[in-house]
């Protein structure tokens, strides 16, 4: 029986967020698919974030996965935020493979509190990372795309909060929900161009975004000093699957269908990835 033939051999993708998490596995599943990276990461903490963010050395060590997965990666650090640091990387990394077909715009943070108590600065930069950071990302690099000719694929990492209403989290709720409308108008005026483009909906993930210090006591006031395991025991209810989280591969495996020929006729749609978190 004939190997099957790496899905993306040839094709360059931009991920924003690459340093660890989602985005360093996307990555990887990329190269080992035959593709190449241009990849972005803040690498820096944030005042209105509050779990470490990642560094330049998870930024370097996802280089190195991503190059023992027989890929190649542009890497540099950047935030979202600043649209004319995105374009120097595409630019960059466009300079050095020569092509882009795949836009991920992976890079989110979370920063809950009820409306009453969020202040501007949480809702400014909770908006200007997952809503007009994802706005940049396009911008950034579609144009390269177009001029391409050869059609591409542009997937938006929301969430379940961006189907579905969650208590404590406003601004990540309007994110989430914004990049839903926003996907939606980009579809319509990108498919003449055989660019299609979709918003994929994680569940919780096993990733530093929940699986940290503070977490657990968001989700479980009901213990003194909670453990991760105590917030699974939480997030476990809300899947009916019966898991406490999915795995980054899991999205993964989603999100480079979406972005693959198998997937060709697939243009605006929100796809779940959410153990059936959705139906509750």
């Amino acid at each position: 029986m004939a190997e099957r033939p790496r899905r993306f051999e040839g094709k360059v993708v931009f991920i924003t967020g690459a340093a660890r998490g989602q985005g360093r596995s996307h990555a990887v599943r990329f190269a080992q698919e035959g593709a190449r990276i241009i990849g972005v990461d803040v690498c820096s903490d944030l005042p209105e974030c509050y779990y470490p963010l990642a560094t330049e050395a998870d930024l370097a060590e996802t280089v190195k996965l991503v190059e023992s997965a027989g890929g190649a990666m542009h890497a540099e650090v950047g935030d979202v935020r600043d649209l004319p640091r995105l374009r120097e990387v595409v630019n960059a990394g466009y300079e050095r493979f020569g092509r882009l077909d795949v836009i991920v715009a992976n890079a989110g943070t979370y920063s809950p509190n009820p409306a009453q108590f969020l202040t501007s600065e949480q809702w400014d930069e909770t908006i200007g990372i997952n809503l007009t950071g994802v706005f940049n990302t396009v911008r950034s690099a579609m144009k390269k795309i177009i001029q391409q000719n050869e059609g591409g694929a542009i997937v938006i990492t929301s969430s379940t909060a961006g189907l579905k209403g969650f208590y404590g989290c406003p601004a990540y709720n309007a994110a989430k929900h914004g990049v839903v409308g926003f996907m939606r108008s980009l579809a319509l005026e990108l498919a003449p161009n055989q660019i299609r483009v979709n918003t994929i909906h994680p569940t919780s993930v096993a990733t530093p975004m929940i699986q940290n210090d503070v977490f657990p006591s968001l989700v479980r006031m009901d213990l003194d000093n909670p453990s991760i395991e105590d917030a699974g025991e939480f997030l476990r209810t809300q899947q009916p699957m019966d898991i406490p989280w999915v795995e980054p591969a899991d999205i993964s495996d989603a999100l480079l269908w979406l972005c693959s020929d198998e997937a060709r006729y697939v243009t605006g749609v929100t796809l779940p990835v959410d153990a059936g978190a959705l139906l509750k």
